[in-house]
Parts: structure tokens; C-alpha cells; sequence
């Protein structure tokens, strides 16, 4: 029950963070930075995280949980990607479909293998 709770409590406050960081990304572009850049910093972050848990054999913690599936399963946003990717098909806009998709997908992959290099040095 008590590792539950840290996913919930994890989960709640990476939704506020993703909600803060999206709205003040939103600068009258077309284009869904705010939803790309929380992606790919909670992949980084991830990538920090876990590397640092596999590095000091800490995956036992429940306070793990609370930072990986709590608060970066909240910060992040698979459903807002997937909405936007719909919302540019559904007008059209290949390019920035295609574009989107590359750019969340690559630089997200990207940001946890570099988050896992910097776990090395932590």
C-alpha cells in the first residue's frame, strides 16, 4: 500500500510539473513544444534516474517508484503526443507529423541514453 501511495502522490505532482512547463512553453506556435519538451526532459530525467538506480543497485526503494513510474509517468504525456500527432493528420500537416513523431521519438531516446552517460559521474 505504501508503494501505492508514492506512485500516487509521484504521479499527481509530474502532472502539475508537465501542466507549469507546457503552459509556459505555449508561445502562439502551431507546433506542441510545450508536449515535446516535458517528453524529452522526463526522458532525460529518466535516463538519470535509472542509470543512477542500476549504478548503486538502489531498485528496491520505493522512493524509485515515486520518481520513475510516479512523477515521470505523470510529467510525461503519451495521450497529448498521440492527440497532436491526430489533430496534424486530421488538417493535413504531414510535415509537422512527421517532424513531431521523429522529434519525440529520436531526441527522446536520446535524452535517456544521455541521461544514463551523466549517471556515470553522480
Amino acid at each position: 500500500m505504501k508503494t501505492l501511495l508514492f506512485i500516487f502522490i509521484g504521479g499527481g505532482l509530474g502532472s502539475v510539473f508537465r501542466y507549469g512547463l507546457s503552459k509556459l512553453l505555449i508561445t502562439g506556435f502551431l507546433f506542441p513544444f510545450g508536449t515535446l519538451a516535458v517528453n524529452i526532459l522526463g526522458s532525460f530525467m529518466l535516463g538519470i534516474i535509472m542509470g543512477v538506480v542500476l549504478k548503486n543497485n538502489l531498485n528496491t526503494s520505493p522512493f524509485i517508484l515515486f520518481l520513475t513510474v510516479g512523477f515521470c509517468g505523470g510529467f510525461t504525456t503519451f495521450s497529448a503526443f498521440a492527440l497532436e500527432n491526430l489533430n496534424f493528420l486530421k488538417n493535413g500537416d504531414y510535415a509537422s507529423f512527421a517532424s513531431y513523431t521523429a522529434a519525440s521519438l529520436l531526441i527522446g531516446i536520446l535524452a535517456v541514453f544521455i541521461g544514463f552517460w551523466i549517471s556515470k559521474f553522480i
